[in-house]
């Protein structure tokens, strides 16, 4: 774990504020464990539970318990994506082996933003972008870039940006609730 986490790219810059914010292995926090707690329907890979657990952690930071109020949207920034799940779906589908539609269903990057939405009866848009630069444990710029034309069509009240990347030493989160700077 990092003791001070990475500074956001400016979201001012971007007419954002911050709501909330949760990062994911937690700076600092003792008794954190290293890995997020398993999520059903979701195996192969520890990526879908880190953005769930990130997301989860942010929301309830400023909702407490679900359901959030008003109209928020999800969105995914992670250019290295589910590796583990892809790798598994790899070895799956050769020859001679028969491939779980589980692995399936978890290979979408919208498959976890829907449990998400579900879970916390989020009703904005649901996006997975693949930023062209990412840094673990940052939000990349095409991420608050899209927040912000999300907000500005008027669909949603709020956005809930995770980036989530896969790391040689494990995989690093972190997730904004992000509004429009008041006018």
């Amino acid at each position: 774990m990092t003791a001070t986490p990475p500074p956001l790219p400016a979201p001012a810059a971007y007419g954002l504020r911050v709501l909330a914010e949760a990062r994911r292995p937690a700076p600092g926090a003792p008794g954190t464990p290293e890995e997020p707690p398993p999520l059903p329907g979701f195996a192969a890979s520890g990526f879908n539970p880190l953005v769930a657990d990130t997301a989860e952690h942010c929301l309830r930071a400023r909702h407490g318990a679900p359901p959030a109020p008003g109209r928020t949207a999800l969105l995914l920034a992670s250019r290295s994506g589910d590796r583990a799940t892809a790798r598994a779906i790899d070895r799956a589908a050769e020859p001679g082996r028969r491939t779980a539609p589980l692995l399936f269903f978890q290979s979408n990057p919208n498959a976890v933003l829907g449990h998400l939405a579900a879970r916390w009866g989020l009703t904005g848009p649901v996006v997975a972008i693949s930023p062209a630069e990412a840094v673990p444990g940052e939000v990349p710029a095409d991420a608050l870039d899209a927040a912000a034309l999300l907000l500005a069509d008027g669909d949603a009240e709020q956005v809930l940006l995770i980036a989530a990347e896969a790391t040689p030493d494990g995989h690093r989160a972190v997730a904004v609730l992000l509004a429009a700077q008041p006018s």
